[in-house]
């Protein structure tokens, strides 16, 4: 299964606090033998969300959102994502529920809008402080604080999602090699192998060669994987080259 990561606040943007998602996000998903195709840091803009939102709802992407979905004038997520959908936002009664169960009376008349959510949207049970997050058509609203997220992003992947097959990725690095040299075998290689993603990154020296090198990284299954990295190495040896695993 592949997902797409919306990243949600103006705090990131704005580099006020630096970004935890996207590498727990990526491990938790690699974790179950899914993939992250696309991620976006978007700002607390009710506008931009909504249009976020539209393109995610038209190709029935999934979708992982973190952030913008508390009860403050700067959350937008929640009310972008009804209005996306062109569906009422509409207060959940479960979710309601457990808000005033933690905080009594103090949940009126703001903390109660935490329970707001696009009509037909399921919980998203919160560990933490039980304010719940959302599911909406494949697309799972989280809040952005890591601790809370993170375990609910579990949740929801080990609730709504059979896991995949877990990939590995191949590595080979060719010093004193250049791209310019290796279209020729890059090309076959991706026509001969479609089902494995490719990926070449020139380098003039850094902590794995101090010289110029190639690296080559091939990711998939295993076996497809294995197969492409023979292939490759097979025919880097034939340049004269030296790979290295």
């Amino acid at each position: 299964m592949e997902f797409q990561l919306f990243i949600v606040g103006d705090e990131i943007l704005e580099g006020r606090r630096q970004d935890k998602h996207f590498a727990a996000v990526l491990a938790r998903l690699a974790d179950r033998g899914h993939r992250l195709s696309a991620a976006h840091y978007l700002p607390d803009d009710r506008d931009v969300l909504t249009e976020a939102f539209q393109r995610t709802l038209a190709d029935e992407a999934h979708v992982i959102s973190c952030g913008g979905i508390g009860a403050t004038p700067d959350d937008h997520t929640r009310q972008a994502l009804a209005s996306a959908a062109s569906v009422a936002l509409e207060l959940n009664d479960e979710a309601a529920g457990l808000i005033v169960a933690r905080h009594g009376e103090a949940a009126h008349p703001h903390r109660i809008r935490m329970a707001e959510f696009p009509l037909g949207a399921h919980l998203i049970p919160n560990p933490v402080n039980q304010v719940a997050g959302c599911s909406f058509r494949h697309h799972h609203l989280l809040p952005g604080f890591p601790k809370m997220a993170w375990p609910m992003l579990e949740w929801v992947l080990d609730t709504h999602y059979q896991p995949g097959q877990r990939e590995v990725r191949r590595s080979i690095l060719v010093p004193d090699a250049r791209e310019g040299d290796l279209i020729d075998e890059m090309e076959r290689l991706v026509i001969r192998f479609p089902e494995v993603r490719f990926s070449c990154l020139p380098s003039f020296g850094n902590e794995r060669h101090p010289g110029p090198h190639l690296e080559f990284t091939l990711s998939g299954s295993q076996p497809d994987a294995d197969a492409a990295c023979d292939y490759l190495c097979r025919a880097l040896l034939g340049r004269d080259y030296r790979p290295q695993l």
